[in-house]
């Protein structure tokens, strides 16, 4: 079954500043609202998607619901006004670059949502790598359900170690149109994107991504002993973005006839993908910061929480070392106003050392509801904010991306937030955009 869609992109008008134009995601520094002010400053009165966006660190505020107002109402009128213009369809290739040896590489693509699907232990085609906290879907939903564009910065991976989709294109990628190429702003590198007209090309493409979980080569790939429902795509960011379109599209489909779920734009999500193998991708761990939370009650209760688990828990404090990982230990550094130090947990009763660290912490936070946690993509920004008062940091151990395809799909959904794709500025900066009203 073929998951893709070939979508109608819109991009603003010719003329356009793409600088102030482009964003970065959403849910990223959620708890650095000046990164968010220092942007609103750069983009002044331009037209820009930071206006069609609620940045999540205004989630939940006081003037909340003002600024979904202003968003429905700014959508309609860069539409209606043709800022925004839809191009025929076809996908966009892209190319983004960091200052650093290699460029990451992408295809922009709809996904349909009838083979997404985020609820745990879900088989279909396209699955989240992480847990998805369906209490986070509610109040982005208030922004999509009656949104008249959407905007993507979801990144769907696909695991293709002979390279034969994304790689290919790049190689020829003079031969397709040129339609952006600027620097971003706030230290978002540079990036460029080709236009690949719907046709030939756009229906070689959507074979080679089925081809990926073609059965016996799934099996082969992955060296399964069981058969496991197929993965053709994991989601790698934007999650909870995928999930509101899904939730929505649930919601838009209840009312109206079967016939008509086919050639709804909503079905439809506008993502990039990405090849979990492209070498340019660093899959990076997500940190944790806690704060409102006293650290001797949280290691006390660490400490009875691993030893009912079967497993042993030591803190040394004072001691500066890389958070590590391996059978047998699971290692995490911490930080707080009194300074740094390790723990260690022993004997671990998970898979990979995120799982052993939230686990914990989630239960922590169900008991201490004044306690809150966000999760961190920058080591210095967990320095910060895990230094001052009443708050701790954890710094976890590095990842190997290799496992990330097989673990979602032996062991199912990794806890949420598990890894991220680069630094937080490496983040997909919004630039096209797509309608989902009828």
């Amino acid at each position: 079954m073929n998951c893709l869609h070939v979508p109608k992109i819109m991009m603003p008008k010719e003329g356009t500043d793409l600088y102030k134009w482009s964003v970065i995601a959403c849910d990223q520094y959620t708890s650095q609202p000046e990164y968010w002010q220092e942007t609103e400053k750069i983009v002044g009165d331009a037209p820009s998607t930071l206006k069609l966006i609620l940045p999540e660190v205004y989630l939940e505020g006081e003037d909340e619901k003002q600024r979904v107002e202003n968003i429905h109402k700014t959508m309609k009128q860069y539409v209606e006004e043709g800022t925004l213009q839809e191009m025929p369809a076809g996908f966009m290739l892209v190319e983004r670059s960091y200052g650093k040896a290699l460029s990451r590489c992408g295809l922009v693509v709809e996904i349909d949502l009838e083979t997404y699907e985020y609820k745990k232990g879900a088989h279909s085609l396209t699955r989240p790598t992480e847990m998805t906290v369906e209490e986070r879907i509610p109040p982005r939903l208030r922004v999509r359900q009656t949104a008249t564009v959407e905007l993507p910065h979801i990144m769907l991976l696909i695991d293709d170690p002979e390279r034969t989709v994304i790689e290919p294109l790049m190689a020829k990628k003079d031969s397709f149109q040129k339609m952006y190429d600027t620097d971003l702003m706030q230290k978002g590198g540079h990036i460029i994107g080709w236009f690949i007209p719907e046709g030939e090309e756009t229906s070689r493409i959507m074979k080679l991504i089925e081809n990926l979980a073609d059965p016996d080569a799934f099996k082969e790939k992955y060296h399964l002993q069981e058969d496991y429902p197929l993965l053709n795509f994991a989601v790698g960011d934007g999650n909870h973005s995928m999930a509101t379109a899904k939730a929505a599209w649930e919601n838009i489909k209840k009312d109206l006839p079967e016939t008509e779920w086919e050639n709804h734009p909503a079905r439809y999500c506008l993502c990039e993908i990405v090849n979990v193998q492209d070498e340019s991708l660093e899959i990076e761990p997500i940190h944790r910061v806690m704060f409102g939370v006293d650290k001797e009650e949280l290691f006390t209760e660490a400490k009875s929480y691993y030893e009912a688990k079967a497993c042993s828990f030591c803190v040394e404090e004072g001691v500066s070392e890389k958070p590590f990982t391996d059978n047998d230990t699971h290692c995490f550094a911490f930080c707080s106003k009194d300074g740094v130090g390790m723990i260690k947990v022993n004997h671990p009763a998970w898979g990979i050392a995120v799982a052993t660290l939230q686990n914990f912490l989630d239960e922590f936070l169900s008991s201490h509801p004044d306690c809150k946690i966000d999760y961190i993509h920058g080591e210095d920004v967990v320095d910060s904010l895990g230094k001052k008062a009443g708050n701790i940091g954890f710094l976890l151990p590095d990842i190997h991306k290799e496992d990330l395809f097989k673990g979602v799909i032996v062991d199912g959904v990794l806890p949420r937030k598990t890894f991220s794709m680069g630094e937080a500025n490496e983040k997909r900066y919004y630039m096209e955009c797509k309608r989902i009203e009828k």
